[in-house]
């Protein structure tokens, strides 16, 4: 049997899929602290900088949400481009489950944030940074040079990024399939010769 969650923790969960959702601004106050089992003022104790330190806080746990389904997909294959194929298709399979609701953790927030937002906008940095980190390390533990790794590893992350956001737009797990496809082509053109 699980621990209850704290009501600090409640808070963070609440907010980051409030926001996946609905993106910062679409997130009112009031309605978080309802779904979180909170008050108002238990919001302010944890985070005196109010909903906006709470939302950095959050986008830190949707980044490592996001983080553990790359880790998992990347580690399900030996070969990296079939990694990357499996991340697609944990992507596509989730968001199909979550009734497609349930796409990145920091999208929606990442765009009403820049140029608006320094401290969430860094947020979103450190985790589609933290995301690309992993993807080249996979890719440079198969083999491929650090350099290409990088490149493909902004690549990889850009492209899944956008076919998610076209699978929820759809409704369908289409867009991540191909693109996981498309990528794994992309990085078997980058393998070094045997």
């Amino acid at each position: 049997m699980s621990t209850p969650l704290g009501t600090r923790d409640r808070l963070i969960r609440t907010a980051s899929r409030l926001m996946t959702h609905g993106g910062y601004e679409s997130t009112p106050v009031k309605q978080l602290v309802k779904e979180a089992e909170a008050t108002l003022g238990s919001l302010y104790h944890f985070f005196p900088g109010g909903k906006q330190e709470l939302a950095v806080a959050a986008i830190a746990f949707g980044d490592e949400e996001f983080a553990e389904v790359l880790a998992l997909g990347l580690a399900s294959r030996t070969d990296p481009a079939e990694a990357v194929e499996a991340v697609a298709v944990l992507l596509a399979d989730a968001l199909r489950d979550s009734a497609w609701l349930d796409g990145c953790p920091v999208t929606a927030t990442a765009l009403e944030s820049v140029g608006r937002m320094p401290d969430l906008q860094a947020a979103c940095a450190v985790a589609v940074a933290n995301w690309r980190r992993l993807v080249r390390e996979r890719l440079t533990a198969g083999g491929l040079p650090e350099e290409d790794a990088r490149d493909l590893a902004v690549t990889v992350i850009s492209t899944l990024e956008g076919a998610e956001m076209a699978a929820q737009v759809e409704q369908s797990q289409t867009p991540l399939l191909l693109a996981g496809r498309h990528l794994a082509r992309l990085i078997r053109s980058y393998a070094p010769a045997p």
